[in-house]
């Protein structure tokens, strides 16, 4: 049986399976907690984005924020994608994955000197820019070594994603972008800096987006500016539409990413541009749903007000309950049980209050079962901390019935080997 919103997740028999991977083997083989993402789903999920694209000029720039093992990266630069970034440790990781450095774009508000300097010399695509100050260091640094550098000015367009507040990047109050109103005069500004080249347009209203609505909205309000900024004299050569397509975690129903982008293309045309080159920036509706954590019940602790099922994954394994008050499906790894099914918080043993995975899960659990915490692909391991000096989960790549090791668990003495007590 096939869960859901997750078709390379299924019961084969009574054991919850990734692919061709009983979950409870690789727990066996691993320990929990334990990330399991599937290949198939990733590729699965990147395959409407491309068949939509298809004929045209694109590149599909995965957003190495949300999951950036090593080996999900490879996956995504062998079927041909960029990478979107925002750290000089992003680009290093993009790079030792076998990723090509002119098919990243430089994101993120607080680009250091150091990280400007490291992506001109790797030859990233472009720079994402997000302030006139930034314009002007940017240059300064290109300048400084002989080179210019490609730049796409991020347009704050103020529309409302209708998404976690946490998680908006689009609206006047954000800290991303230049405003709409100071756009114009921002890419006047970088066209006369010696350093610069403008190369696009750049705009992400923000991320787990469930309907198509803002999408339009900010292609509209950036469209508005491509016109005035081109009679201005500055040719702009590609359209950076972002990415935050959300994926189903409870009873969501995002577009398809095909659909999204048919209307997109859509309106381009209606409006005169659909020469234009296009870029995206997918992360979570990429590997979301690709990847799962799996944790052992501990123990189990009724009481009067609340039933508390004590995993061995915390907050700091997967932090998007804690932080975004997120729900994500929790399901036994064994479909058939002698428990009953009985209302639980599923928490885990950090010492925070805020420590949990699940509240009021109704579910049939005793100590010693594996449970899988659902969608847990996109930031779930790329947040995670060593709080409570908790080494960091083992990671695991399963194609078909083949598992591959892709990153092992963390040690004690890891946790201090940079330390010196005095």
């Amino acid at each position: 049986m096939t869960l859901p919103g997750h078709p390379y997740f299924s019961f084969v028999g009574s054991e919850l399976h990734a692919e061709g991977c009983s979950l409870r083997d690789l727990a066996q083989r691993f320990q929990t907690p334990l990330y399991v993402y599937s290949r198939q789903a990733m590729l699965a999920a990147l395959c409407p984005y491309q068949s939509a694209l298809q004929g045209r000029a694109h590149l599909i720039c995965y957003a190495v924020k949300a999951n950036s093992n090593l080996s999900v990266l490879k996956v995504f630069a062998e079927a041909g994608c960029g990478f979107d970034i925002v750290s000089g440790g992003e680009l290093e990781r993009v790079l030792a994955a076998g990723g090509d450095p002119a098919k990243v774009v430089f994101s993120g508000v607080g680009k250091t000197r150091a990280e400007m300097r490291q992506a001109i010399e790797a030859g990233v695509r472009c720079f994402n820019v997000e302030s006139i100050a930034e314009l002007d260091v940017l240059s300064e640094v290109a300048v400084s070594i002989g080179r210019r550098a490609p730049v796409s000015l991020r347009v704050n367009p103020d529309v409302d994603p209708k998404t976690h507040p946490y998680i908006s990047t689009g609206l006047k109050g954000n800290k991303f972008g230049i405003a709409h109103a100071q756009a114009l005069e921002a890419y006047l500004h970088a066209s006369r800096l010696p350093g610069l080249e403008v190369a696009g347009i750049d705009c992400h209203i923000g991320s787990q987006i469930t309907e198509t609505d803002p999408y339009l909205d900010a292609l509209d309000r950036v469209l508005d500016l491509v016109e005035a900024i081109e009679a201005a004299g500055i040719p702009i050569h590609h359209l950076d539409l972002g990415g935050g397509l959300g994926i189903t975690y409870a009873d969501e129903t995002p577009p398809s990413a095909d659909a999204l982008i048919g209307l997109l293309l859509q309106r381009l045309q209606s409006r005169g541009h659909a020469h234009r080159e296009l870029l995206f920036e997918p992360g979570r509706s990429l590997v979301g749903n690709a990847g799962v954590l799996v944790t052992e019940v501990l123990f189990l602790k009724p009481s009067e007000q609340k039933n508390f099922c004590i995993v061995d994954a915390a907050m700091n394994d997967l932090l998007r309950p804690a932080l975004y008050e997120a729900h994500m499906g929790i399901v036994n790894c064994k479909e058939a049980t002698t428990a009953p099914a009985l209302t639980w918080d599923i928490v885990g043993p950090v010492c925070e209050s805020g420590d949990w995975l699940g509240r009021e899960r109704q579910v049939a659990v005793q100590p010693g079962d594996l449970l899988a915490v659902m969608s847990a692909g996109a930031y779930g391991m790329s947040m995670a901390s060593n709080y409570n000096s908790r080494g960091k989960p083992a990671e695991v790549l399963v194609d078909g019935q083949s598992a591959q090791l892709v990153r092992r668990r963390e040690t004690t003495q890891e946790l201090f080997a940079h330390e010196k007590p005095e």
